[in-house]
């Protein structure tokens, strides 16, 4: 699969070993927020091994990042997490994570829908 403005190798686990389960459909959608944002989607943290995951997760084994449908957005200013938020509402996404620099989006089907958290 190609995208617009993505490789798949953009969401390939943090710690460096590789693994790398992204979804097709799950990058199809950010491919086409970005479009939308108008700005770059820097990934900083798309699939995590279960090794990683263990070290930086803070909801363990249910994380989305270990099944190839969440990312961290880098977006370090208020007119960023903006654009990068309203382009993902817009593709439909409903579940977000504000972290002080990043914004984390995940559709993981039995989450909860419609919810903002912070970190």
């Amino acid at each position: 699969m190609t995208w617009t403005y993505f490789t798949r190798d953009e969401f390939d686990c943090p710690c460096g070993c590789g693994h790398n389960i992204i979804a097709d459909d799950f990058v199809t959608a950010l491919d086409s927020a970005r479009d939308e944002a108008g700005i770059p989607f820097t990934i900083i943290s798309g699939c995590r091994c279960p090794t990683h995951n263990a070290t930086v997760s803070t909801v363990g084994d249910s994380s989305p990042h270990l099944g190839g449908r969440a990312a961290d957005i880098y977006a370090p200013s208020s007119r960023e997490r903006f654009l990068i938020l309203t382009a993902l509402m817009l593709e439909g996404f409903t579940r977000f994570g504000i972290g002080p620099d990043f914004i984390h989006v995940d559709d993981q089907g039995d989450a909860d829908p419609d919810v903002i958290w912070l970190y």
